[in-house]
């Protein structure tokens, strides 16, 4: 594992040319068919969801799309949800969990949409309903980490059995930059956050949000995207195969047991 800084691993997670979503889904699965809407206001482009077979089992697909042009940011909204992604997402976890399929959530997002439109539309609300509902979604949560995750953004699709980051992905309450122009007044301080506020994968697994770290190759996941792929697949299946010996009473224990104990310290 490479001793980067969580400000060497931003770099790395910011390049142009980093696999996206639409990148992986292709090289995980066998096949996959897309759903959208929320059938309450629209379609968001960033979100994308669907029905996929994974080692020839079907499962849920969720996930945060991040583009590479200008154009496919323009579609996805730079990755950042409206409530209607969501929602989205929240109704695809209900017919995951009423066929009886896993879900597997991917998080890369720098946070949800805080535009007027958004806020008036129940932002706030969507993400916390979210928050509810998966917390006693009565079938398996794989979350995976594959850039950014970033605030109540991220921990929409984030509440989760496992939790698996790519080897150079950060998890953050809040951005570096926002944390900078928080504390100091003063958004050039940046790096200097981002190395104070220990939201790297092993920082995570330390804590015990994390529990499984995803090797990338040397130089980050765009230098071999299939290695990658193969990688996050085999652990995703890992994950699965271990949540399906739980029984269901002893699966939502657990979750709840995980999310209860972040946080907690002693002086």
């Amino acid at each position: 594992m490479s001793k980067l800084t969580a400000w060497e691993r931003m770099e790395i997670i910011r390049q142009k040319g980093r696999p996206t979503i639409n990148d992986y889904i292709p090289m995980l699965f066998e096949e996959f068919y897309e759903l959208h809407g929320d059938k309450l206001f629209g379609d968001d482009g960033a979100i994308l969801g669907g029905i996929a077979v994974l080692d020839g089992r079907p499962v849920t697909v969720v996930a945060q799309v991040k583009g590479r042009s200008i154009e496919e940011n323009k579609r996805t909204n730079f990755a950042m949800p409206h409530p209607e992604g969501y929602r989205k997402a929240l109704r695809l976890m209900k017919q995951a969990e009423k066929f009886g399929r896993p879900v597997v959530c991917f998080i890369d997002t720098p946070g949800a949409f805080c535009g007027i439109a958004a806020e008036e539309r129940g932002e706030g609300e969507s993400i916390a309903r979210n928050l509810f509902e998966m917390m006693r979604l009565k079938t398996p949560v794989v979350s995976v980490v594959l850039g950014e995750g970033g605030s109540g953004g991220a921990l929409g699709l984030g509440v989760c059995d496992e939790l698996c980051m790519l080897e150079n992905a950060i998890y953050s309450v809040i951005s570096p930059r926002g944390a900078a122009s928080i504390l100091w007044k003063d958004a050039s301080k940046e790096k200097e956050t981002a190395n104070m506020l220990r939201i790297t994968a092993e920082d995570l697994k330390e804590f015990g949000v994390a529990d499984t770290i995803i090797p990338e190759p040397p130089g980050g996941a765009h230098k071999n995207p299939q290695l990658t792929a193969e990688n996050m697949a085999d652990s995703i299946s890992a994950a699965l195969h271990k949540l399906s010996d739980l029984r269901l009473e002893e699966l939502l224990e657990r979750r709840y047991e995980k999310f209860r104990k972040i946080g907690a310290f002693t002086e």
